[in-house]
């Protein structure tokens, strides 16, 4: 006898058996791919703070010019 048998571990048997039918196969395919996209998500999200910081000052530099007052008609 092996230590699992001893332990009262058995392996599943008949319609208790879900190890590698299609509904298991599809419920682990599913978690993958919705880790996947939140894997996605936050490497954006970081991609997007990462170039949000790099490029505000450029855009309070760009702002100061478009900020001057602008000339009026006298006449």
């Amino acid at each position: 006898m092996t230590l699992r048998s001893q332990a009262g571990h058995l392996a599943p048997v008949g319609k208790h058996d879900n190890r590698n039918s299609m509904k298991m196969k599809r419920l682990k395919g599913q978690a993958k791919k919705k880790a996947r996209l939140r894997r996605k998500k936050q490497e954006h999200k970081a991609a997007a703070v990462q170039s949000a910081k790099k490029s505000a000052p450029k855009k309070a530099g760009k702002a100061a010019p478009a900020s001057a007052p602008e000339p009026t008609d006298a006449g």
